[in-house]
């Protein structure tokens, strides 16, 4: 059988540590990550924020920011993968080397199978024939990941992470939430008509990308919601993470070298925004003016692998980014791309409307 995985399926290493799989081009027989959560065995941390309690798999620490990465290349170096497109190792997992892979839309169907064991998977339920009752969308669409995938969620303060699987579905989901936003009565609200004083970030980094901006561009995607339910006596977030269909991912091997070229900012317009919500999306675009950085023609896309950058633009919306500049080399052609990622300047990035 094919080992195939996808952003946010988790592969778990014998030691304790809980990958999640970043995006969607990967070398075979092998999956690029990010690092969320380790076993209280092998790493421990002092931040309130991060202890995840489980009766089933004991005590886990959260990651934040960078961290992870960090933790498994100073102390796991068997967990870093030769990525031949950059030339370069990075943080990931072999297929070999997975002791257990939780995939979120297996777990969501295990949980629809069985009778609800406490409130939260209740609301978690409820949310779904909501959706349901009001779109054409059935469960199978959705998954689960977060703390309810890895069965350390508390009744108190997690939230419910939901995935949608695929560009119509995506489409179809946020068409019906809208609609949910716009009837005040409606249980099911847009997370950032919240207070600001409640939903705003408690650091921030970005230097060209303010937190008002974020704030309202974060609205405007629709994806991230909270709801009041009879059965909590506290707000609980519901955030809707897109996913490609497997028949929408390409192939490991259509790039065959990537190379740095330098820092760039630019303006230019949004050719086409179907893939702007996926994390690891390309998007084409058509560059009007470089305001700095290196004067290069055939700049056609800009992949984004940052959460606050995605979904971020319409169709025909002009732009200005300010990213890393790559040429992209396949066996067919030779264009640039404007890569969005995390890694040095990662603070000066931005993707906006100009």
């Amino acid at each position: 059988m094919d080992f195939r995985v996808r952003d946010r399926d988790a592969p778990i290493s014998p030691e304790g540590i809980i990958f999640r799989v970043y995006g969607y081009l990967h070398p075979p027989n092998s999956c690029l990550c990010d690092v969320e959560y380790a076993h209280s065995s092998i790493y421990q941390s002092k931040d309130p924020r991060s202890p995840r309690i489980s009766s089933k798999y004991g005590t886990f620490y959260k990651f934040y920011a960078d961290g992870g990465l960090n933790f498994v290349k100073k102390n796991y170096p068997q967990y870093l993968i030769y990525y031949n497109p950059l030339n370069c190792d990075q943080v990931g997992i072999k297929k070999d080397q997975i002791k257990e892979l939780r995939k979120p839309d297996e777990k969501l169907k295990n949980i629809i199978s069985k009778d609800s064991p406490d409130k939260l998977i209740e609301l978690l339920m409820d949310i779904l024939e909501i959706i349901q009752d009001h779109s054409g969308l059935k469960p199978h669409r959705f998954g689960i990941f977060g703390s309810i995938l890895h069965d350390f969620y508390h009744l108190k303060y997690s939230d419910i992470d939901l995935i949608i699987y695929g560009k119509k579905s995506l489409e179809e989901l946020r068409t019906v939430l809208l609609d949910f936003y716009s009837d005040k009565s409606f249980p099911i609200k847009n997370e950032f008509d919240e207070n600001p004083a409640n939903i705003t970030p408690k650091h921030w980094y970005f230097k060209n990308y303010s937190i008002k901006e974020y704030l309202k561009y974060q609205k405007k995607k629709g994806i991230y919601s909270i709801i009041k339910s009879k059965k909590f006596d506290r707000k609980v977030k519901i955030e809707f993470e897109p996913v490609k269909n497997w028949s929408e991912i390409g192939i490991y091997d259509q790039y065959l070298e990537i190379k740095k070229v330098g820092w760039i900012k630019a303006v230019g317009r949004i050719l086409d925004n179907s893939e702007c919500f996926f994390i690891g999306g390309t998007c084409p675009i058509e560059i009007e003016n470089i305001l700095n950085g290196p004067k290069v023609g055939d700049i056609t896309q800009i992949t984004n692998f940052v959460e606050e950058f995605r979904g971020q633009l319409d169709t025909d919306e002009k732009f200005v980014v300010e990213g890393n500049l790559e040429k992209v080399i396949t066996q067919s052609k030779t264009f640039y791309q404007i890569t969005l990622t995390y890694g040095p300047n990662y603070d000066h990035q931005v993707l906006k409307k100009y």
